[in-house]
């Protein structure tokens, strides 16, 4: 049974009608038309979904979005409004980081609720942050040298 179901969005107040148990990955992209988000496996597993609540990543393809009622929701498109967003952004366009595309908007969630808690990580630190996500083009090296680079340009430019 459908219910209206809040939460804030990309820092602003959404309303979605939906039966509870829908996926937030659905009422994400389908009821707010935020596309960035990707559906993958469906189970959880892969990380292409992934969007941050209250600052955590969760793969929203198994969330229910009656989970995220009254809770902050930051997806892709919210990447602009903040520092560590505009890092990450930044640097995976000037390392070329993304080769299909596919998984990068969950490896960018994930890379920013790091950034976010990890200050100067190491390459290895990166690579274990990143581990539950699946990426099949081969552009891991570019990837975690973006992550790298973001890290580095919010510690003032103090390598890891």
């Amino acid at each position: 049974m459908a219910t209206e179901i809040e939460f804030e969005v990309n820092g602003g107040r959404q309303r979605v009608k939906e039966d509870g148990a829908t996926p937030l990955l659905l009422a994400l992209r389908n009821n707010l038309e935020l596309r960035g988000t990707r559906h993958g496996c469906a189970t959880g597993n892969c990380g292409a979904c992934a969007v941050l609540v209250e600052g955590r990543p969760v793969t929203s393809c198994n969330t229910p979005v009656e989970a995220v009622a009254g809770l902050t929701v930051e997806t892709i498109e919210g990447f602009e409004r903040d520092a560590v967003g505009k890092a990450l952004l930044g640097a995976f366009m000037n390392e070329q980081a993304g080769q299909c595309g596919y998984c990068l908007a969950g490896i960018l969630i994930r890379a920013k609720a790091f950034l976010v808690n990890t200050k100067s990580p190491s390459r290895a630190d990166i690579a274990e942050a990143l581990d539950d996500h699946l990426c099949r083009c081969g552009a891991h090296h570019r990837i975690l040298t973006a992550i790298e680079r973001a890290a580095n340009e919010l510690s003032g430019g103090q390598a890891a």
